[in-house]
C-alpha cells in the first residue's frame, strides 16, 4: 500500500437517533469482527438525541479504530458521509449502516476485488434480507448496471458499497440538498455513472441488510416529490425517458398512496419469488463471533 495512504479501508457510517441500542451495536461488531483488520471505523454522530449521543460516545471505547466525529445540529446524511470521507485515511472508503450486518469477510473480498479490478471505481454486493425474526429472502443485485439497470431503484444497495478513495478527490461527494435527502445514495451513483465510472456487484451475499415493518413506513410525500424529480433530470439526462422512463419517474408518487402494509406485502411477495428462484441456502443467517478487543481503548470523543 502506497504511503500516500495510512489504511487499507476506512468504514464510513453516519448516525442519527438510533435508539435501537441493540441493532447498532452489533452493526458496529460486524465491522470490528472483519477478517480484514487493516481499518478505521468513521462514524459521524449527525446531532442525535443527548441520550443517544451518550452510547454512541460509549462505542469509542470498544476499539481503537474507531473514530468518532459529529456536529450538535442535524444535516442529514450526505453532509455526514463526506464529512466522514473529508477525515478518511483509507485507500478506499467502504459504507456501512446503523443497523445492518456486515458479515465476517466483507472488507477482504471487496478490498482484494478492487485491488485487482483498477477498472471500476465502487463495488457492492448481494445481501441477506432480515427482520426481528431472522434471515427472509435475499437480493442479488445486477452484476455490471447499465443504464436501463437505474429505472426501477438504485442497482446498489447502499452500505454494501466500497469506493476508491481517489474518486472523491476528483469529484464532489454526496450532494448536500434538501431534494436528495432519503436519496442520497441515487443522486451519487447516477451522477457518477454519467460521467463515465463503472461500479460492480458482486456476486456474493457479504451484507445483511435490515428489511423489516418500519422499513415500510410511510415517507412523508415531499420526499417522493423531490425523488421524482431527481428521476426525470437524470433520466433525461440519460435519454431514458422514453418509452419506459416516465412511469418510472413518478414510481415514488403513486408508492406513497398505496397503504404501507400493501406495499410490504407487494415487496415481500417479489423478494420471496426471487429467493425460491434463487433456491436460497435453508442455513442461511447473520451469525459472527463474539467480538472482544485487545486493542488499546479510546476514552475521548473527537467532535467537528
Amino acid at each position: 500500500m502506497g504511503a500516500e495512504f495510512e489504511k487499507q479501508v476506512s468504514v464510513i457510517m453516519g448516525v442519527y437517533n438510533q435508539w435501537n441500542r441493540e441493532a447498532l451495536q452489533k452493526a458496529v461488531k460486524s465491522i470490528l469482527n472483519q477478517t480484514l483488520t487493516d481499518f478505521e471505523f468513521i462514524i459521524y454522530d449527525d446531532g442525535s438525541d443527548p441520550e443517544v449521543a451518550g452510547y454512541i460516545r460509549e462505542l469509542e471505547k470498544l476499539d481503537e479504530r474507531i473514530v468518532l466525529i459529529g456536529k450538535e445540529e442535524n444535516h442529514g446524511l450526505a453532509f455526514s458521509l463526506n464529512m466522514c470521507i473529508g477525515a478518511a485515511k483509507g485507500k478506499y472508503i467502504a459504507r456501512m449502516d446503523a443497523d445492518d450486518i456486515a458479515l465476517p469477510e466483507r472488507l477482504q473480498v471487496q478490498y482484494d476485488f478492487m485491488e485487482q479490478h483498477k477498472e471500476y471505481a465502487w463495488c457492492g454486493c448481494n445481501t441477506r434480507l432480515f427482520d426481528e425474526n431472522g434471515v427472509w429472502g435475499e437480493r442479488k443485485m445486477p452484476e455490471l448496471p447499465s443504464d436501463k439497470d437505474y429505472l426501477p431503484f438504485s442497482p446498489f444497495i447502499h452500505p454494501t458499497v466500497m469506493y476508491r478513495r481517489k474518486l472523491f478527490e476528483k469529484n464532489e461527494g454526496y450532494h448536500v440538498s434538501p431534494e436528495t435527502l432519503r436519496c442520497e445514495d441515487y443522486e451519487i451513483f447516477m451522477r457518477l455513472h454519467q460521467l463515465g465510472y463503472q461500479g460492480y456487484n458482486i456476486q456474493q451475499y457479504l451484507f445483511a441488510y435490515r428489511e423489516d415493518k418500519q422499513s415500510f413506513q410511510k415517507r412523508r410525500f415531499h420526499f417522493r416529490i423531490n425523488e421524482a424529480k431527481l428521476r426525470y433530470r437524470n433520466f433525461k439526462a440519460m435519454h431514458l425517458l422514453f418509452p419506459l422512463g416516465w412511469l418510472y419517474v413518478i414510481r415514488p408518487v403513486v408508492g406513497g398512496l398505496i397503504p404501507p402494509g400493501i406495499v410490504a406485502l407487494l415487496k415481500r411477495g417479489e423478494t420471496w419469488w426471487k429467493t425460491q428462484k434463487e433456491q436460497m441456502p435453508e442455513n442461511a443467517s447473520l451469525e459472527y463471533s463474539s467480538y472482544e478487543s485487545d486493542r488499546p481503548q479510546r476514552t475521548e470523543t473527537t467532535i467537528l
